[in-house]
């Protein structure tokens, strides 16, 4: 090599190194700055779970000997029965261990029914999104026998399957074992041994097993692994899906946006992410700012057209086509089986989102209303006085979907709207007492009364709070101390709630309302989240039959006052109430009621009533249809059979 390439090699060299100093530095600045902007989120310091499902005692025995192995070798674990155990707690969980067989068609074993359908929806769900389970290892093993050809093991199968869709990690592959072949304690005794292995050595100070005790041999990524090394693709889906808190899990930062505001960090998220506005707009919802929506009822267009209004115009006098139906929460608490929205509306346990102006809301609400009621305008039937009636709302149903009480400012939004009168019928779905006992006084307060037990509860309304039950009994005690106008709200659904006439009753001693709505529920057609079909629609008689049920059985306290037959619907009233000398005053005097807000004196649900007419009582031969609308009834060609 010439002396002269020397000097020239040595600075290029030289050149090269301070490059490379330069990039390891620039790489763990970055590194830093990106962990202190984005801490790692702690995992929790949970025991270890180890779920059996079991129908004839095969898996618990088998789910025993493994508890006793791992407890042993010093880990501590939990063995449970999934009857005993509430799914919206697996996101807490860092290590699930499950035993499954498989029951009749496929399906687990009745005492898992619940945690299987939470499961298999969730992973179904669009709003849960992938991360939900995203701290929790898991295995399952499978019992069940290769004589059910396709279905052997499906349980055990699907578990695993939604389990990764939800985010969890995989420890190790789905373990089969066959009854019928002999082969199942071999089997699960080597499945136990390499589990045994994965745990070995490091343990929690508190017994439960830490990240690190995972060995070489399981191929999940580290929780680190999966956060640094995560594509931009990944990271835009968590933020356009949203990831709802179905339980109570607190969002990590890949689901809550981060956005820089004049230097400062706003971590909060709109509760409307484009998935979910995408869906409701596709079901005629206009959406007011990040998380309030209005849609125009279809009886809002009926009376528009003098074809007839709604229920609660025969029940309590609204005028219909006047009447607005909004909420300034999309979000809910429960994920009820008969919801007409099809779940496509967010879910969470709490106020967690960016808030909009009550004030601006309402403006919202009423012209996005105003502009729907402007496309009536040349309907066949549409008069332009009813027409410019509609333009100017009196009546607000907020129940379109959703919590409406969840939003923290509503009792100024109800202000807003009682200024301007508008009477407020708000809609409570009895997982927040706190916020009844707060709610300021409202034109009238409806608390859904689903189920009357709590097996029956938990089945239909499909809560995300573990206490469900204890704060449905809170929420009707709150409602008992309200003055003005209460409701239960009954949704028969046959085949599910149909037959709790005693258990219904004895809520009626709870919260005192002045009237019970038992209505027919509605068939939507079917979706992902809901398995109703016709067969679990009541006809009118059912409906009617049930109400004279409870009315009986209140011994006089209340008697059926009203029905809507086209709504499949029923009114039960207090009699000490609101039958004076025979004559029914279920309906509202609304100029007296909205006098008597702005008076800021006490009042009461018999300050505001009026006379109800007669072809809307119970019994008429109107059936609940205003004699001043005219009756159209659309022809329905059906193939006959020959």
């Amino acid at each position: 090599m010439p002396l002269s390439s020397v000097p020239a090699r040595l600075t290029l060299l030289a050149l090269f190194s301070v490059t490379t100093f330069y990039c390891l530095y620039k790489s763990r600045r970055l590194r830093h700055l990106k962990l202190s902007l984005y801490p790692k989120p702690s995992l929790p310091s949970t025991r270890g779970k180890i779920l059996f499902v079991s129908q004839t005692g095969t898996s618990k025995a088998l789910a025993q000997r493994l508890h006793q192995l791992l407890t042993s070798n010093d880990l501590a674990f939990d063995l449970i029965d999934p009857k005993d155990y509430e799914p919206e707690d697996l996101p807490k969980e860092t290590l699930v261990l499950i035993v499954a067989s498989t029951w009749e068609d496929g399906k687990p074993p009745p005492s898992a029914k619940f945690f299987a359908t939470w499961l298999a929806e969730s992973a179904k769900d669009f709003r849960v999104g992938s991360l939900l389970l995203s701290k929790c290892r898991f295995s399952v093993f499978g019992v069940g026998s290769r004589a059910y050809g396709a279905t052997f093991n499906a349980v055990a199968r699907d578990f695993a399957r939604q389990m990764k869709a939800l985010g969890a990690s995989e420890i190790l592959p789905v373990w089969e074992g066959d009854v019928d072949g002999g082969d199942v304690d071999g089997v699960f005794d080597l499945w136990c041994a390499k589990i045994a292995g994965f745990l070995k050595g490091t343990v929690l100070e508190n017994g439960g097993v830490s990240e690190s005790s995972f060995g070489g041999e399981c191929n999940a990524p580290s929780l680190e692994e999966s956060e640094e090394d995560s594509d931009g693709e990944n990271d835009m889906k968590s933020e356009i899906v949203d990831l709802e808190d179905i339980a109570g899990k607190a969002p990590s930062r890949k689901s809550v946006p981060v956005v820089e505001t004049n230097g400062k960090l706003d971590g909060q998220r709109e509760m409307v992410t484009p998935v979910i506005r995408a869906n409701l707009e596709k079901q005629g919802y206009k959406i007011i700012g990040s998380h309030s929506g209005v849609k125009i009822c279809r009886w809002t267009k009926s009376q528009l057209r003098g074809r007839g209004g709604c229920y609660k115009h025969s029940f309590y006098g609204i005028e219909s086509h006047r009447c607005m139906e909004a909420t300034p929460s999309l979000a809910c608490a429960n994920k009820c089986v008969f919801c007409w929205r099809h779940h496509t509306n967010p879910v969470g346990k709490s106020w967690q989102w960016k808030m909009d102006d009550p004030v601006e809301i309402v403006n919202s609400a009423i012209d996005l209303h105003s502009n729907m009621i402007k496309q009536m305008k040349g309907v066949p039937g549409v008069t332009l006085e009813r027409l410019f009636e509609g333009l100017s709302p009196r009546h607000c149903a907020l129940s379109l979907v959703g919590e409406p009480i969840m939003y923290p400012e509503i009792n100024i939004l109800v202000d807003e709207l009682h200024k301007r009168r508008i009477s407020t019928f708000l809609v409570t779905n009895a997982q927040f007492p706190e916020k009844i006992k707060l709610l300021k006084p409202i034109t009238q307060l409806y608390v859904s009364v689903d189920a009357a037990t709590k097996d029956s509860l938990k089945a239909i309304d499909r809560p995300l709070f573990g206490d469900f039950w204890e704060r449905f009994i809170d929420s009707l005690t709150a409602l008992r101390e309200k003055e003005q106008r209460t409701v239960y709200r009954l949704t028969l659904v046959k085949g599910w709630n149909t037959e709790d006439v005693d258990a219904y009753f004895k809520l009626f001693s709870i919260g005192k309302p002045d009237f019970v709505e038992i209505k027919g529920v509605t068939y939507c057609g079917s979706s992902a989240t809901s398995k109703l079909t016709m067969e679990n629609v009541p006809w009118h008689a059912d409906v009617k039959a049930f109400s004279e049920a409870l009315a009986l059985q209140s011994q006089g306290e209340y008697e059926v006052a009203c029905e809507h037959v086209h709504s499949c619907c029923v009114l039960l009233a207090k009699t000490d109430k609101f039958k004076i000398d025979g004559q029914w005053y279920t309906w509202i005097d609304y100029e007296k009621f909205h006098d008597l807000v702005a008076s800021g004196r006490p009042f009461t649900s018999k300050d505001y009533m009026a006379a109800t007419p007669s072809w809307a009582v119970y019994g008429a031969d109107e059936g609940g249809f205003d004699p001043a609308q005219l009756r159209y009834r659309k022809e329905r060609h059906h193939k006959s059979s020959r």
